[in-house]
């Protein structure tokens, strides 16, 4: 990429993070009512999101080859045990990739 890409890569990224975080304070004024499907979307979009990255992560697990899925159960048997136990997500995701890592790299190369 030339430096005038960049540049504009740049600036469009940070235009986007910008607007990003003001539009909600245009939209949503302080005093005025949020509406119900907003309030409703930030209950359940949350959710949404960590059951479509639990899919993500074991769409391409296999049964029947390689390992047969146990590092992927192990780490995930890990980040619910450690998250039911200390309720602290950055803990529990991050202990789960580091087990996770270590399993295929180490135990089941």
């Amino acid at each position: 990429m030339s430096s005038i890409q960049i540049l504009v890569t740049i600036l469009v990224i940070a235009l986007t993070t910008l607007l990003t975080r003001a539009l909600p304070f245009l939209f949503f004024p302080e005093g005025k009512k949020t509406p119900e499907f907003v309030t409703y979307l930030g209950g359940v979009l949350p959710f949404a999101a960590i059951a479509m990255l639990v899919v993500y992560c074991f769409k391409s697990v296999s049964l029947s080859d390689g390992s047969h899925g146990i590092p992927e159960f192990l780490a995930a048997a890990f980040v619910l045990g450690i998250h039911k136990w200390k309720h602290n997500m950055l803990f529990s995701i991050g202990g789960g990739t580091v087990l996770y890592m270590f399993l295929v790299q180490m135990v089941f190369k």
